[in-house]
């Protein structure tokens, strides 16, 4: 039930509903919800327009919300553990997380026992966005060819390049066709795009995943497309992590699951006027509160 529907239903303000829930956070939640942490994972999300972000760290044994805070930077999660201790963050084994070098830096300070996984996903991720920019650079290129309605036709052409083969209707299928056949850079930028996730698919052993992954740096840094070169570069940067969450079987996927309900209670409060606000009704939907009514408590 949405804020304005409780307003009328219980014939309060809004703002009363809002003081209501994060009264309820900071009474309800778990005090021991940060005991027992062993796998962690950590991630960013916009709770604002405007560069306004929130850290929120998830249990992957819990599957629940554990810990938030305003800001997405090293200083935002050295909060986390300061609240943590140094105790329990020597306890943490592993900690899940896109390739940030604030959240790894924050965690190589503060849980050095922990071995960071970067998320094959956000790899993948990554060579979506490149593939984005091959096809925009290459959309450029044909508005200024003497007939506009290639231009036009080639316009719609993005989503059948993004989406997995398996996930495209019939027109988009015949697009990828059409495009395959003229080839050039954006048909190679594509193929790149597929190998990596190929390489991802989940079956395949820590070794193996190395070889591969070390053939497409290869493979990439000679395509003479520049976010694919560059792709490589992060690739080889963070190798060491890719390769741990491959082996350890750690990644970011139950955290991004969470990370879609967030984003689902943002945008049906069409934004919130503070981030407390955000993080309150966060923790009261995905975290460890466990929520009795006032008859169900007097029994």
């Amino acid at each position: 039930m949405d804020k304005t529907a409780i307003c009328r239903l219980c014939r309060v303000d809004w703002d009363t509903v809002g003081r209501m829930i994060t009264r309820v956070m900071d009474d309800g939640l778990d005090p021991g919800r940060l005991n027992q942490l062993f796998v962690i994972g950590v991630d960013d999300v916009s709770w604002r327009k405007g560069q306004k972000y929130l850290t929120l760290v998830s249990d992957h044994q819990s599957g629940k919300m554990v810990w938030g805070e305003e800001g997405r930077d090293a200083a935002t999660l050295d909060t986390f553990f300061k609240e943590l201790g140094t105790e329990r963050s020597t306890g943490l084994v592993a900690v899940s997380m896109d390739m940030s070098a604030a959240y790894s830096n924050s965690v190589g300070r503060n849980a050095p026992n922990a071995i960071i996984c970067f998320d094959p996903f956000h790899v993948v991720q990554l060579a979506t966005k490149a593939l984005d920019k091959v096809r925009r650079e290459t959309w450029q290129e044909l508005r200024l060819l003497p007939d506009p309605e290639v231009a036009r036709r080639f316009k719609g052409a993005r989503w059948c390049l993004l989406k997995n083969p398996k996930d495209l209707t019939d027109k988009q299928a015949v697009t990828l066709r059409k495009i395959r056949r003229r080839g050039g850079e954006l048909w190679r930028a594509y193929a790149l795009k597929e190998a990596l996730r190929a390489i991802f698919a989940g079956d395949l052993d820590e070794g193996e995943v190395a070889l591969l992954l070390d053939r497409f740096c290869s493979k990439a840094s000679r395509s003479g497309l520049k976010p694919f070169v560059t792709l490589s570069q992060t690739i080889r940067k963070h190798r060491a992590g890719i390769l741990q969450a491959v082996r350890l079987g750690v990644n970011n996927a139950r955290h991004e699951g969470l990370n879609r309900r967030v984003r689902l209670i943002v945008n049906r409060a069409y934004g919130f006027h503070s981030a407390r606000a955000a993080l309150a009704l966060v923790m009261l939907t995905l975290g460890p509160i466990d929520l009795k009514l006032p008859h169900e408590r007097a029994g």
